[in-house]
């Protein structure tokens, strides 16, 4: 026998947010508008603290999936999930390779900085395979009103 729990709130319980998504194409205006959805998820969610963190990743992981991950004709997929204590950030593109953070970010090499600082905003991130292309995501603990 299994049992289900019973979606609506009891006692004014606040129902969990709900995850968003949209699509974008591959076009440079992609890259504030993912901002300004992710903005409003967060505020919609009552998020605090550490919005402008997951703003500044979101804009990172998008401009890597249109630079890197997005082939012409196609786009990606931003996926916003509430998750545990915070909140989970998506980057979903068609592309090939697997992102990393430079060896070496002094460097003269220009690329991955934009992962070295996902890298250190996010408590956690990282690439999962999915076919075709890839996802990169992070997660944040933030404050939740």
């Amino acid at each position: 026998m299994t049992t289900e729990r019973d979606p609506r709130p009891v006692n004014n319980e606040t129902p969990p947010p709900s995850p968003r998504e949209r699509f974008y194409r591959r076009e440079r205006r992609s890259v504030p508008a993912a901002r300004e959805f992710a903005r409003e998820a967060l505020a919609d969610w009552g998020v605090r603290g550490r919005a402008d963190d997951v703003m500044l990743c979101v804009s990172e992981l998008a401009t890597n999936a249109l630079l890197h991950g997005v082939p012409p004709g196609r786009g990606f997929l931003l996926r916003l999930l509430p998750c545990g204590d915070g909140v989970r950030v998506e980057v979903h593109d068609s592309g090939d390779g697997v992102p990393a953070v430079p060896l070496d970010p002094g460097g003269s090499d220009e690329g991955g900085r934009g992962l070295l600082l996902v890298s250190e905003l996010a408590d956690k991130w990282g690439v999962t395979e999915r076919e075709p292309g890839k996802v990169v995501w992070f997660e944040c603990a933030v404050p939740v009103d």
